[in-house]
């Protein structure tokens, strides 16, 4: 199993060759086109985290397997330093995964950045619940084709089966802290 330390793109490029696919292949199957997977691989781009999930259904991987390293020691991590977070986002929108290495955890924790103007994209879809609390600034939250503006001190909970996305519209940046489950992430 390969090391959290590859880059994403390294690492989507050894999946796809320990699974004897081409690139080419790899679009077809995951609905992405042939240089958007070639870009990726080479890691001139982060993928969106819907881009993302579209490669590791390819693959069979959620993305908590694909961030996870393996746990050497029986005892998962207990403190995380801000470095060892994982980033997952993209384009303007920070989403940091705090994640101790353990693959079966079943509880996902992300702080969230949104700068002026970015969106999470197409709409995200993934088994489970989210809740979230805004701790500054403001987002439209997208669901089921309604809109809900919030702002710093408000929550939410969303069922994530539910296609759904963020957007700061605003011109300061959005923090957010949310938790998922299961963890997909």
């Amino acid at each position: 199993m390969s090391e959290i330390t590859l880059a994403p793109g390294r690492r989507l490029s050894e999946l796809r060759q320990q699974m004897g696919l081409s690139q080419r292949r790899v679009a077809e199957l995951s609905g992405l086109t042939h240089s958007a997977i070639s870009t990726i691989e080479q890691d001139k781009v982060s993928p969106a985290v819907s881009t993302l999930q579209k490669l590791l259904k390819v693959y069979g991987l959620s993305l908590s397997e694909f961030f996870s390293e393996p746990v050497v020691d029986e005892v998962p991590k207990v403190v995380i330093e801000e470095h060892e977070l994982i980033d997952i986002g993209g384009q303007g929108v920070s989403l940091r995964l705090i994640h101790n290495g353990n693959a079966r955890r079943t509880l996902a924790m992300l702080l969230e950045t949104y700068e002026p103007g970015s969106t999470t994209g197409e709409k995200i879809r993934h088994q489970g619940e989210e809740t979230g609390t805004l701790l500054e600034g403001e987002i439209t939250l997208n669901i089921n084709g309604q809109s809900y503006h919030l702002h710093a001190g408000q929550s939410y909970v969303i069922d994530t089966g539910n296609p759904h996305s963020f957007t700061n519209s605003s011109s300061r940046r959005c923090c957010i802290i949310s938790a998922h489950t299961p963890a997909t992430f």
